[in-house]
């Protein structure tokens, strides 16, 4: 009898949970609920909007039939998106490969060096097509990284003025996103058409922005512009397309001192409008200024170079309230893919798409003229503004009766965009001439053509090389790719190798089911800005989504624009600052956060223009609430929102949290719930319930978006009723209103949100959404409380069985925790002289992802075991962690030096034990083979029959470099690929 889907995703079978429950000393699981989350919060209200849990095969069906509604034709919209193929090898050894979309953030470097590797790349790609020193890991897109680069300028521009230069010929999202940060922290915005001012003219201002090409499609020098600005002691900041620069100027070379933008074009599908890796790229001096990941080069212990997160005390939610910016995360496997669009292609290949698309647009270009038909850009890499006076209407809908989506820029005037795909068609070229009211030719003119005719204007045309790295010119055939995919790949840690018991992180298992719909055209390869009519099919998974979330959290609105769980922070608390104001309560801008909340708390709180008042937490880990009263009365006039994470930071259920959220809201505050910890809740008590006002959910937490190595996410807000009309709009969505949908599976209803948008597209990164939806079909509201309940148990069988090894720090009344645990180690250092740092290392030779280091808590290990692990990967665990604590007191007692020991040692590689004399205190075997070593006997005795640790030796996993040294690193910044030399 086949099982359904929740008993697949659930990897505790009967069997086991009864064992797990009998040493927690509980009947059922039901017991251990009751017992661990507090009567007050409960949710009695059924989950009604959620339909019967459908198999995997009725979910594909039905996934199929919404996809069926939308429309795909080919996009000629550009504005910042653009149709691209994906290479085969990349899709199926990329994104459809779980070894790299199910790893997690690079913070083990010693078992990430594959995706770091694939990181520097990319770093190396962008900041070499943008001639600039350095480029981050990628951010979430375009606008976003338009405003991130603002806000660098703000901070290292030597201008005191508070006025920023905006090019007016920018993307309207960008425009949009950027008018809305602007003003939450106070910032003034003037715009000007850059392209016909005087340098003379402008006034002191902090910086610039230039869109390069603009938006139009015009290209043009900002050089004297950007000369006049930095004179003042601004910045200039440039968005460049990165394909238009392999034929024009780079950034650097204008005068430059930052470049952002997005590398969808390179090989990463529109997807309705993400995710995608956007970029940012400065000049040498302003590294330590920049936001997001940087990937840079160290050594291991023998010497050798390794990658690493580089100065990695700068990401910004480390830095809390003291942050300029939120991000705490990238859009990693967006990034490997853009990145290994590049070694494919290489520079050459790169020019040659290039050139296709130019050649393309001007041989259109000359044939509008020919016909009469004005274009409004003479300079032009792949975008054309058209005159028609009167007839944009009829043009757009003439494209459109043919499969063709143009722009349509006003009642006179049209806009189009060629791109990879499109400048390849030349029947799309003969139906475009058709559309315009003239003759087509044959083919594309000048597509023969020995020399390339483009528009590009000959002293914008680039000389400088890039891309000249071996990397972009070695990996040409489709063998050699493959062979370097799966080189990288066995080079780090995923979930398909083991667990990845990261506290805070719910590293679950992200089924193949749910990621299926992903690479579906339908989804894929719409543009976000389609006409409605095109888009039916995910306006109505997105509006099915919304009502779920919404009934799921206890709120009346959803918006799952934020593409991050940051930018969903900072959407909930702009949404509070909304409302405040709309009453008159300027003065509300005290926001209360807990000092064991998560670091982005209080970094979104300052970016929505509030000033953090932190709240002392008790030695239990619980809000203190005696100081939230005083810090309440000393600030009721003046106190916009408390955020608490609820189950708090520290893993345990607050009895008290009714009577802190009350207390809030008698002083007219809004109260935050950060949704990181839903996992431990879902099915069992609501935000919305327990007095949240506005909440962020982390769908690759909760909700099976993959992790993808430190991105893509998605962070949808969802807020009660008073709040909707806050939450982030689009002056781009497609309509104000959801499409009617069966009532069997829920209605969306209206969509009022008129908050500034947070990211560049309508609905965020779109095109991953069927995998959350496909998750909450396939379990239904029973299976998803059943997920809950098993989450809970296994956190708290871990915690029964390592507490006499490892104190568990925090728990609640009943003596449980919530669905992770914190082991302190710092008795463990004072008594051994082993640390957190030694054990997260150690446990790689054991063939473990190490849990969350020194957080919340310095010194302490934070363990989620999620509830798609079984008991044999459970009780593997355990017993690595029981067997480093031997070890570690081996060495308090004298057996092994203090200064050469295993653990201090780990990880060690293969060539670490097999090169050289042996000189350690202990043997190689137990270097590398610990788990053998603490086994019962040979052939095994655990839970599976594998010598309790569920492998054996012919599954090690082999780190490829030893412990990495993190100050060499920052103290030597390198963030570009080293030379081969440097690996010999």
């Amino acid at each position: 009898m086949s099982l359904d889907f929740s008993a697949r995703h659930i990897g505790i079978d009967d069997s086991a949970r009864q064992l797990m429950l009998d040493a927690l000393g509980c009947a059922s699981l039901d017991a251990l609920m009751d017992a661990a989350v507090p009567t007050a919060i409960r949710q009695t209200a059924p989950l009604r909007s959620l339909p019967h849990a459908a198999t995997e095969a009725e979910a594909l069906a039905e996934l199929r039939a919404i996809a069926a509604e939308n429309r795909v034709r080919v996009s000629l919209i550009g504005q910042g998106y653009y149709g691209t193929i994906t290479p085969a090898v990349i899709q199926r050894n990329v994104l459809e490969n779980p070894s790299w979309y199910t790893a997690y953030t690079p913070y083990q470097p010693e078992i990430s060096q594959g995706r770091l590797e694939a990181l520097l790349n990319f770093q190396t790609m962008v900041s070499e097509l943008a001639g600039l020193h350095t480029a981050n890991a990628s951010m979430l897109d375009e606008a976003t990284a338009v405003v991130e680069g603002m806000l660098l300028a703000r901070r290292a521009s030597k201008s005191s003025s508070n006025l920023f230069l905006v090019d007016s010929d920018l993307f309207a999202q960008t425009r949009a996103v950027l008018d809305g940060r602007a003003e939450a922290v106070g910032l003034e915005l003037r715009y000007l058409p850059l392209a016909d001012t005087d340098p003379a003219d402008l006034p002191e201002a902090f910086g610039v922005f230039v869109q390069y090409p603009a938006a139009s499609g015009r290209i043009w020098d900002p050089s004297a512009i950007i000369a006049r600005v930095k004179e003042q002691g601004g910045i200039a900041i440039v968005a460049a397309d990165l394909l238009a620069l392999t034929l024009i100027t780079s950034p650097g070379e204008l005068g430059a001192d930052v470049a952002v933008g997005t590398t969808q074009r390179f090989g990463v599908p529109m997807g309705f409008g993400g995710p995608h890796a956007g970029y940012l790229a400065v000049r040498e001096g302003l590294e330590r200024s920049m936001p997001g990941r940087l990937v840079g080069v160290s050594r291991d212990a023998d010497g050798r170079p390794a990658y690493r997160l580089t100065l990695q005390t700068r990401e910004q939610h480390i830095r809390r309230d003291k942050a300029t910016s939120n991000i705490c995360t990238a859009q990693v496997l967006l990034a490997v893919m853009a990145s290994m669009f590049g070694v494919y292609h290489g520079p050459d290949g790169l020019r040659r798409i290039a050139t296709r698309v130019a050649r393309t647009t001007a041989a259109f270009a000359e044939r509008l003229a020919a016909n009469s038909v004005e274009v409004l850009n003479d300079a032009a890499f792949d975008t054309l503004t058209i005159a028609v006076p009167g007839r944009a209407d009829d043009i757009i809908a003439a494209a459109r009766d043919r499969d063709i989506l143009l722009w349509r820029v006003d009642a006179d005037t049209v806009r189009l965009s060629f791109d990879e795909q499109s400048s390849t068609d030349s029947a799309l070229f003969a139906e475009l001439s058709g559309v315009f009211g003239f003759m087509p030719g044959s083919g594309i003119p000048g597509a023969g053509a020995s020399e390339p005719v483009t528009r590009i204007p000959a002293a914008l045309e680039r000389e400088s090389e890039f891309m000249t790295h071996p990397v972009f010119h070695t990996h040409r055939s489709e063998t050699a790719m493959m062979r370097y995919l799966k080189r990288l790949a066995d080079r780090d840690y995923a979930l398909d190798r083991g667990m990845i018991p990261l506290g805070s992180c719910t590293m679950k298992l992200n089924a193949a089911t749910e990621m299926a719909a992903v690479t579906w055209p339908e989804f894929s390869a719409l543009h976000p800005f389609a006409p409605l009519e095109d888009v039916q099919g995910s306006l109505v998974l997105i509006g099915m989504l919304e009502t779920w979330l919404a009934e799921l959290t206890g709120y009346d609105a959803v918006s799952l624009q934020p593409n991050a769980g940051s930018q969903g922070e900072l959407a909930g608390l702009l949404a509070i600052r909304g409302y405040h104001r709309s009453r008159g309560d300027e003065h509300r801008t005290v926001c209360l956060i807990p000092s064991s909340a998560h670091g982005t708390n209080a970094a979104s709180a300052v970016l929505a223009g509030m000033r953090v008042v932190v709240i002392a937490t008790t030695v239990t880990g619980d809000v203190d609430l005696a100081d939230l009263r005083a810090k309440i009365e000393t600030h009721r006039d003046e106190l916009a929102a408390l955020m608490i994470t609820y189950p708090s930071t520290h893993g345990v259920y607050e009895h008290d949290v009714m009577e802190v959220t009350a207390a809030v809201h008698e002083a007219g505050g809004q109260v935050y719930i950060d949704g990181a910890n839903l996992n431990a809740l879902l099915g069992y008590a609501r935000y919305g319930d327990i007095g949240g006002d506005v909440s962020h959910l982390n769908l690759h937490k909760t909700f099976c978006i993959p992790h993808g190595g430190g991105g893509p996410g998605v962070g949808p807000v969802a807020a009660k009723a008073h709040l909707a009309e806050f939450l982030p709009g689009h002056p781009l969505a497609q309509m104000d209103v959801h499409p009617p949908f069966d009532m069997t599976t829920g209605s969306a209803g209206t969509s009022e949100h008129r908050g500034a948008p947070v990211s560049a597209a309508p609905f965020g990164s779109a095109s991953i959404l069927p995998i959350s939806w496909a998750y909450a079909r396939m379990m239904g509201s029973e299976g998803l409380t059943d997920a809950t309940a098993n989450a809970v148990l296994s956190a708290n069988y871990v915690a029964l069985r390592l507490r006499e090894h490892y104190p568990v720090l925090y728990a609640g009344e009943n003596g449980l925790v919530a669905h992770e645990c914190i082991l302190d180690l710092r008795p463990l250092k004072e008594s051994t002289g082993i640390g957190n740092d030694d054990v997260a290392k150690r446990l790689m030779d054991y063939g473990f992802h190490a849990p969350t280091m020194s957080f919340p808590v310095a010194g302490t290990l934070m363990v989620e075991p999620t509830e798609s692990e079984d008991l044999a990967e459970l009780e593997r665990f355990i017993q690595a962690m029981i067997a480093i604590r031997l070890e570690a007191d081996r060495v308090a007692a004298g057996e092994w030096p203090a200064g050469d020991n295993p653990l201090v040692n780990a990880p060690h590689t293969a060539e670490s034990v097999i090169a050289g004399e042996w000189e350690h205190p202990y043997s190689r075997e137990l270097a590398v083979y610990p788990a053998s070593l603490v086994a019962d006997d040979e052939h095994g005795s655990g839970a599976d029959g594998s010598g309790g640790f569920g492998a054996t030796r012919a599954d090690k996993y082999w780190p490829p470099v030893r412990r990495v040294d993190q100050a060499y690193g920052d103290r030597n910044l390198v963030c570009a690929c080293p030379p081969i030399e440097a690996f010999a």
